[in-house]
């Protein structure tokens, strides 16, 4: 087994490219550069437009290579389902968007495979307190609401694994 070397970067899914960071960082490694971008393009395109983590590891002796996509941010995730680039700056007194719980439910399933907690329910209320920071309502009623919700239960049939 050869040397790995790993290269990170942060991609836009599904629009990386042979320029920096990833093309400059590849070349010498002498792997054939668009194969790889083809590649994490594919992988990522499910988060066009989000940044998006990715490792490609290197075996230096053979070329082979193998392509690691992290999961994008809560945030990115959130402002994809809001159809919104960015957050308020005025977190607590602007909204800019309202999400439903079902787009709350789908940003807690994608996180919940890298997250710490084994419920989607305590995932959700990460999510809904990200919310919070972004501006953005949930169902129309703002964060703190929507968790009081949360914790009296009234949403547990949409929120149980």
């Amino acid at each position: 087994m050869g040397d790995k070397q790993s290269i990170s970067a942060q991609v836009t899914g599904g629009e990386a490219s042979a320029g920096p960071p990833l093309g400059p960082a590849l070349g010498p490694l002498g792997v054939n550069i668009m194969e790889v971008i083809n590649k994490i393009n594919e992988k990522t395109g499910d988060f066009k437009g989000m940044k998006v983590p990715v490792t490609v590891s290197v075996d230096t002796d053979t070329k082979e290579w193998d392509i690691e996509v992290g999961i994008p941010s809560a945030s990115a995730l959130i402002l994809k389902e809001a159809n919104i680039t960015k957050g308020t700056g005025t977190a607590g007194t602007e909204w800019v968007a309202d999400i439903g719980m079902d787009a709350v439910v789908k940003v807690a399933n994608v996180k919940l495979e890298t997250s710490y907690a084994s419920e989607i329910k305590s995932v959700a209320k990460q999510i809904i307190g990200t919310c919070q920071c972004l501006g953005i309502k949930v169902e129309g009623k703002t964060p703190k609401e929507i968790t009081v919700e949360v914790n009296d239960g009234k949403w547990d049939e949409k929120l149980t694994n």
